[in-house]
């Protein structure tokens, strides 16, 4: 009987290798069974080095153009966009129009137009087109997936959502600029993430009402940020992103018309991938210690002791590119779409004008309900 053949690994280039590359994309890719990390783009001597010192044998180019030169280089099987927000349209564009697969870190572009119109570039060119969205596979999320799924907190009526830090002094670097072209601040930030789980748990916003403050000294762009989303479904979504908090509050809060669940501190993955340790590694990855597990309670605090702890369901950011390798083998979904994505910028670009001018924003049903 003959052995099944061997699959090569699926080719991935790199675009960027700061703080997204670096410590997100570069190891979660090179975890991943059936992908392998084949060029890291930068321009930049010291992450060329850090790159080649991480991924021996990796190869380095100063240009993006050099992956859509098919004479030029080797052929790739993926690219991914972890570059600057401002460059992630272009980028995309490019590979697009290149028939290369693309991942585009998020937020996927300034716009929810400038979002569909990669998203039907994607259709017409037949090209896979996936959006980093990684805190779908945060244990909190994971775990409040599974309450819902369950029905453990009967019909939900508020959800909040924080993703809050204390750092009084500014860092510098296109993040904190308040030029329009670099889509900096948290709500773009920050706030792309808490308002795409929102989406995901509870379904389309229709209504939209926020308040994006500037509140450190030098400060160029919001760094305190309040959203309240309306759900078609009537579910009321708060969420929070800081970079002034002096007190923290809870990662997430859920309640229902039969219990609640309170949940404290962060998924300890970004953590662990900061500190060099790698999924694969480690059996524990994702795990969290039972101190910090949530409570599901009701009628008092789990501060005093209310309610029962919940074991949280380990974060999984491999399973990102574990889908989006068998999407790629099998021609299957991609496990964040850009349409999931355009969504989600409609909700941010309702959040800046209702920020602005003082109102609530509706967002129009059409948009709802695309894709």
């Amino acid at each position: 009987m003959n052995a099944t053949a061997p699959i090569d690994p699926l080719r991935v280039g790199l675009i960027g290798y700061g703080l997204a590359g670096s410590v997100f994309h570069a190891p979660l890719v090179s975890a991943t069974d059936g992908l392998v990390l084949d060029t890291v783009v930068s321009s930049d001597p010291e992450r060329q080095a850090q790159a080649r010192a991480a991924y021996p044998g990796v190869r380095i180019v100063e240009s993006a153009d050099e992956l859509w030169d098919r004479g030029a280089a080797p052929a790739l099987d993926l690219v991914v966009i972890a570059s600057p927000n401002k460059t992630h349209v272009p980028l995309a564009t490019a590979a697009l129009t290149a028939g290369l697969p693309v991942v585009v870190d998020k937020p996927l572009a300034a716009t929810a137009d400038e979002a569909r119109a990669l998203a039907g570039l994607a259709e017409r060119t037949g090209t896979f087109l996936s959006v980093f969205q990684n805190r779908r596979w945060d244990n909190d999320f994971l775990t409040v997936r599974r309450l819902l799924a369950d029905g453990e907190l009967g019909e939900i009526q508020r959800f909040e959502s924080r993703y809050e830090r204390w750092r009084p002094q500014l860092k510098g670097g296109w993040r904190e600029s308040g030029a329009p072209e670099e889509i900096g601040g948290l709500l773009y930030d920050l706030g792309s993430h808490v308002v795409d789980q929102a989406l995901v748990l509870f379904g389309p916003a229709v209504r939209v009402y926020a308040e994006a403050d500037t509140r450190r000294p030098g400060a160029a762009t919001d760094d305190d940020t309040f959203i309240a989303l309306t759900h078609a479904n009537g579910v009321r979504s708060h969420l929070y992103v800081s970079a002034t908090t002096a007190q923290l509050g809870p990662r997430m809060r859920v309640l229902g018309s039969r219990a609640g669940y309170v949940k404290y501190g962060l998924d300890p993955q970004e953590g662990a991938l900061r500190e060099g340790l790698r999924p694969g590694t480690d059996a524990a990855w994702g795990e969290e210690p039972e101190h910090l597990w949530g409570r599901l309670g009701c009628g008092e605090s789990p501060l005093t002791g209310g309610g029962t702890p919940v074991p949280t369901v380990p974060g999984d950011y491999p399973a990102y590119y574990a889908a989006v390798a068998a999407a790629l083998r099998t021609g299957g979904p991609a496990p964040v779409t850009a349409y999931e994505a355009a969504h989600c910028l409609d909700v941010l670009e309702a959040a800046r004008t209702s920020s602005r001018e003082g109102v609530a924003v509706e967002i129009p049903a059409g948009e709802v309900t695309s894709r």
